[in-house]
């Protein structure tokens, strides 16, 4: 169902584990199938809301072999199938594409950072668009990888028909001016996090990946279609309400805060994996204070049935 634009919401999800700290796919699949009947237009497996860091390749392909089956063709699906080497990178992305992936989203390969110029980075995205069956995104986190590419290598991979966009989540406005006015016109542009979308969406981005989408869907949707739809001062008062509740859940409290919010708004979050460590009382208590704040309320009290 993919075209080879994406465009609009999605929300990178947060993989659920049972008290052992392994994959509860059942648990999961719930909150897949409310997001596949919410306003959003795709959902992200295996981004960094995802913890794909602390899992081995089994358990990727577990989250991604789950998540495509509850979907069911209902949204798209983009995974996230960035690993260290290009083998390891093209060897996931086709599994994905096999287990019925729209998209593969690729991080940028960070490691040995200090040794990879822009032919390493440009010569490992070309080499992935080339042997993947599906589209993929360049996915660009700088504040766990410390690698932010710059605007001439970005401009260089959108050249390849098989790199449809890129998730950007430094929220530099001016890098993402750059690459909307140099890249392609169907070239997606994807604001990486839920405190820059109106203001990447004005630039001309063609939607965002956002963390707060897991507890917000409604909400996230509704800055894009006021967008759409010359609504701009509802958009803007909607991106500004929405500007400390997503703090929470990424900057201030992380993925622990995203699954303390995922089961307080009412879909199932639990814990993340160690070696992160849930919220303390006062934490969670700040949490609760700035979703309530911000009008973010129950959205799924049906999911733990």
């Amino acid at each position: 169902m993919a075209a080879s634009t994406p465009r609009g919401v999605f929300a990178p999800v947060a993989t659920i584990f049972d008290t052992d700290g392994n994959i509860d796919t059942n648990r999961f699949s719930q909150n897949l199938d409310f997001y596949a009947n919410s306003p959003l237009d795709g959902i992200v497996l295996l981004g960094s809301n995802g913890e794909f860091a602390t899992m081995d390749l089994a358990e990727r392909l577990q989250v991604i072999e789950t998540g495509a089956q509850a979907i069911g063709g209902r949204r798209t699906v983009m995974a996230g199938t960035g690993a260290e080497s290009t083998r390891a990178t093209i060897d996931l992305t086709k599994a994905a594409a096999r287990a019925g992936v729209d998209y593969g989203l690729i991080v940028t390969p960070h490691y040995y950072k200090t040794r990879y110029d822009q032919k390493a980075y440009v010569n490992h995205y070309l080499k992935v668009a080339e042997a993947s069956p599906i589209p993929i995104l360049v996915y660009v986190m700088a504040a766990y990888t410390s690698v932010d590419l710059p605007t001439p290598i970005v401009l260089e991979l959108a050249k390849h028909p098989n790199i449809v966009g890129i998730k950007d989540s430094g929220g530099n406005a001016a890098k993402v001016g750059e690459i909307i006015a140099g890249a392609r016109p169907d070239f997606a542009v994807l604001a990486g996090s839920a405190n820059f979308l109106y203001a990447a969406l004005c630039l001309g981005a063609t939607g965002g990946i956002l963390a707060l989408g897991n507890i917000a869907p409604q909400e996230c949707a509704q800055i894009y279609a006021d967008y759409l739809a010359g609504n701009h001062a509802a958009a803007r008062e909607l991106q500004l309400r929405l500007i400390a509740p997503n703090a929470a859940v990424t900057s201030k409290f992380g993925i622990a805060g995203l699954k303390a919010a995922l089961e307080w708004v009412g879909l199932n979050g639990g814990l993340p994996r160690e070696p992160l460590l849930p919220l303390t009382d006062a934490e969670h208590e700040a949490l609760v204070a700035t979703l309530e704040q911000a009008k973010i309320g129950k959205v799924a009290s049906a999911a733990h049935a």
